[in-house]
């Protein structure tokens, strides 16, 4: 890696670092340590969520028109603010203020550190540092929220204020890093605009038949997998398989362990595969994870077989993260033409931001209830991955399936252009 995109890397990992603290005992810092009750923590995380929703739509024009670092910098100075107000939020307005901040801040990072390291790397390189990116962000997280649970006492509000002063704090630093950041030329600093014609940057997008397809499957991704982790399969863990409630961090653990140890020796597999056929593998993969949940809740076995099936469904939901994780961003990239990548970037998040909300509002009712229901549907979803993928391979040129085909460089690659229709899979 460049100067450039170690400094970016080392600011995401120390972002993720900082949320690790705060985002597990949110619920329990709104509901319990200020007493505010269980209907306000429930209205701060929606608003957590629904900030996202609102800001991602402009968040990508901006950074196509501003630059990504200039937006980066806002972002992380708003989700600062955010963080300081919930560590004093003795009130609903002043909580419900700063969860919007603090969405808003962090759902418009995520697009514009996306952006950077498009402009910072090559099509060689674009599959290991989105890879790595999501390797370090996992890792702060963890250490994050394991080091924040020591720190954590519910009988004193002021160690949950040092938890928002070190994520704040942490957000600075990345502002801090990204001012030391020499982004390399590239027209968007040159003012160039969306060359979206009539209808703007949105029609430019939706007539993009490989994006669409690209953002449907990546709804149907996260819908199936991140959408269900803390809602529908916890409740369904619980419900149906009895697990205890520790059990469930100790699958959380087993989840970012597989993605910690796996994600650089997937790297070449994925490396020198098409890309739509890592995708439709990782649907498979996570057939087999609800139907190993499946037998834990519904299985006849001992409770020691259905707690080992649980944590496997985890461990097999981070091998398939592991495998998405150079393949799908580095894509949306690849598609982009180069004075839309904020667009694009900040599209997808927005896709994923949906996903995130709908998936606890559909599977949470059903994990808790609707045992058999809930594990059928979510393996037809898995099952429609592998297809949806299958089929967005139809849609793009060999070299944006499979880089490593190529020698250097191609001119639709190089230049970001969406590619014809005519392209073969």
């Amino acid at each position: 890696m460049g100067a450039a995109m170690r400094r970016i890397q080392a600011g995401s990992a120390l972002s993720a670092f900082g949320l690790g603290f705060t985002v597990p005992y949110l619920y329990v810092y709104v509901a319990q340590v200020r007493d505010l009750g269980a209907g306000t923590a429930g209205v701060v995380l929606a608003v957590f969520a629904m900030a996202a929703l609102l800001v991602l739509p402009f968040s990508g024009r901006a950074v196509d028109r501003r630059g990504p670092v200039p937006v980066l910098l806002v972002a992380s100075l708003l989700a600062a603010l955010g963080a300081l107000g919930m560590g004093v939020a003795s009130s609903v307005p002043a909580a419900v203020g700063s969860a919007a901040l603090l969405g808003a801040g962090t759902a418009v990072m995520q697009p514009a550190l996306a952006t950077m390291i498009v402009w910072c790397s090559t099509q060689a390189t674009r599959t290991r540092s989105f890879a790595m990116q999501f390797f370090l962000q996992n890792l702060g997280l963890g250490i994050g929220g394991l080091i924040g649970g020591q720190l954590v006492d519910a009988s004193r509000p002021d160690s949950f204020l040092l938890l928002f002063s070190i994520e704040a704090a942490m957000f600075l630093v990345l502002a801090g890093i990204v001012l030391t950041v020499r982004m390399p030329q590239s027209p968007a600093f040159q003012g160039a605009r969306p060359a979206a014609g009539k209808g703007g940057a949105l029609r430019v997008l939706l007539g993009h038949k490989a994006m669409v397809q690209l953002c449907v499957l990546g709804f149907v991704l996260f819908f199936a997998c991140y959408g269900q982790f803390e809602s529908g399969l916890a409740a369904y863990g619980t419900e149906a398989a009895g697990i205890a409630p520790s059990t469930l961090g100790i699958a959380l653990a087993a989840n970012t362990a597989v993605i910690v140890a796996a994600q650089f020796l997937v790297l070449k597999f994925v490396e020198r595969r098409k890309r739509t056929r890592v995708i439709a593998a990782v649907g498979l993969i996570w057939t087999v994870a609800w139907l190993f949940a499946g037998y834990a809740g519904l299985g006849h076995g001992s409770q020691a077989m259905a707690t080992a099936a649980f944590v496997s469904t985890y461990a097999l939901f981070g091998l398939g993260e592991a495998m998405l994780s150079p393949t799908v961003a580095p894509l949306v990239a690849d598609l982009a033409p180069e004075s839309m990548v904020g667009t694009y970037n900040s599209a997808f998040a927005l896709v994923k931001q949906l996903a995130l909300a709908v998936g606890p509002a559909v599977g949470g009712p059903m994990g808790a209830s609707l045992h058999g229901p809930y594990i059928i549907t979510f393996v037809l979803f898995s099952l429609g991955i592998t297809v949806l993928a299958v089929r967005l391979g139809k849609r793009l040129t060999p070299v944006q399936n499979q880089p490593s085909l190529a020698a250097r460089p191609s001119k639709i690659v190089a230049r970001h252009e969406p590619a014809k229709e005519t392209a073969t899979a």
